[in-house]
């Protein structure tokens, strides 16, 4: 049995909640979710201004202030902190904290292959008004593929202490890790739908642990400490 944590549903989440995790849970892997559609145009921006911007800023020096306990803990960490700048980030993450390992996670950012797309007639639209995307074509700022969980696992393979990726499929940063550690193969469907439940379940953080509760909330004590949710995963599911 593994235990997963997550303590990042959306960027700008409360900054205490890995920290607290990595010093409680007890825990072997933490995932950070920082990325939503609007976050990737917004950290497209920050790329345009500053080739080394583009990621999530306080996820480096997050990792510099546990490095020394997830090494002492042996926690992995997977996180889509990269934005639209993995290789930026990374190497902030090693400057903050030398001494981990750290792997890339690349393949999501499909912006230089949208010409090659549409000339081989993909029917590619907007989803809210059905224009084509030639009509729009130059003002796209950000198009990213969706990246699965077996790429993430593969990154954990190589023995990395911590995974970065750009945009990857929210449930997928809980799944790589099951994958990972338990060996699950493409067609151990049942084994692959639960890890999924369970990553769909924590992605947003503090959301299923009492966060969107819309019922009394005020009434609810101390709701500003609120716990993280931790998945306990079994290798059958």
């Amino acid at each position: 049995m593994i235990r997963i944590a997550n303590g990042q549903g959306f960027w700008g989440d409360w900054l205490e909640a890995p920290v607290r995790l990595v010093d409680d849970g007890p825990i072997n892997y933490l995932t950070l979710d920082y990325l939503a559609e609007v976050t990737m145009s917004i950290l497209q921006k920050q790329r345009q201004a500053d080739p080394e911007l583009g990621y999530a800023r306080d996820f480096p020096p997050l990792i510099g202030r546990i490095a020394s306990k997830l090494q002492d803990k042996q926690i992995k960490v997977v996180a889509n902190a990269g934005g639209v700048n993995p290789v930026a980030c990374a190497r902030a993450v090693l400057k903050a904290a030398p001494g981990l390992k750290v792997a890339v996670v690349l393949g999501d950012d499909i912006l230089p292959r949208m010409d090659e797309f549409l000339a081989k007639g993909y029917e590619l639209r907007n989803i809210d008004t059905g224009e084509p995307l030639s009509t729009i074509r130059d003002r796209v700022l950000s198009a990213n593929a969706y990246i699965g969980a077996f790429p993430l696992a593969e990154a954990l393979a190589t023995g990395a202490d911590v995974v970065i990726s750009g945009r990857c499929a929210d449930a997928a940063l809980v799944l790589a890790p099951m994958i990972h550690t338990f060996g699950w193969q493409p067609d151990d469907y049942d084994k692959l739908a639960s890890g999924i439940v369970a990553g769909h379940i924590i992605e947003c953080g503090a959301q299923c642990s009492g966060g969107n509760c819309q019922v009394d909330w005020q009434t609810i004590p101390d709701l500003a400490n609120i716990g993280y949710p931790i998945v306990e995963a079994e290798p059958d599911g």
